[in-house]
């Protein structure tokens, strides 16, 4: 009997390799997506395909998409400044409808495999304030994927899966750790360098430095 397909959404960043892993430990065959959207750096991208050349996936692409041309974020846009503090609201880095657009083309290809599942890294506990990181987002798009596609008008029922949603940054990593994911393959970073390299103080930094102190396991990040 052969195995569910699943889509995951991987980044090169430390969610996404866990979900990746969570996926695979779910016993699906994972097909990764990543997305070169026209973000600031292509270290992640280098980053998703160590991660998933290390995990044994069933397939991989990376999909291109110009969100720069959007604008709006310091992650497509290099005339906004990455802050290096944590900043009240919802951060310069949000980028308008990121996850709306990586979940419509991870759907896309999970209707043309016949997949049912998606599974995306997205958090609401040790996050940046993102909208589109929330469990009211997730479960709006799932009735989306279901009134939206052909496989759900002949009764596919898609099922988007955001394992992390609930955990800490510290979860994540224990849980990732149990499942043998090597984090020094990940960048998380929204401003590392040519080599993948992290600024450590970036959001993002401050957020993953402060998860691995808390889970009480060596930070594997490599740092400017």
């Amino acid at each position: 009997m052969s195995r569910q397909k699943a889509v995951v959404l991987v980044s090169g960043g430390l969610d996404s390799a866990t979900t990746l892993a969570i996926a695979r430990d779910e016993d699906f065959d994972c097909y990764a997506l990543s997305v070169d959207y026209g973000q600031r750096h292509l270290a992640e991208l280098d980053a998703a395909r160590r991660v998933i050349q290390q995990s044994g996936a069933a397939g991989h692409r990376v999909m291109r998409i110009d969100m720069a041309g959007i604008g709006g974020s310091a992650l497509t846009d290099f005339s906004i400044d990455v802050p290096q503090a944590k900043t009240p609201g919802i951060p310069v880095t949000y980028v308008p409808a990121r996850n709306t657009i990586l979940l419509a083309l991870a759907l896309g290809w999970a209707e043309v495999i016949e997949a049912h599942d998606i599974f995306i890294g997205v958090n609401a506990v040790d996050y940046s304030g993102y909208p589109d990181c929330r469990p009211e987002f997730v479960a709006a798009f799932q009735q989306l994927a279901t009134l939206a596609t052909r496989a759900g008008v002949q009764g596919v029922r898609f099922a988007i899966r955001a394992p992390l949603i609930e955990l800490t940054k510290a979860d994540i990593i224990r849980k990732g750790t149990e499942l043998e994911v090597d984090y020094s393959l990940t960048v998380s970073c929204y401003s590392a360098d040519a080599q993948g390299r992290a600024c450590g103080a970036c959001d993002a930094c401050r957020l993953r430095r402060a998860g691995f102190a808390a889970a009480g396991i060596p930070d594997p990040t490599r740092y400017c």
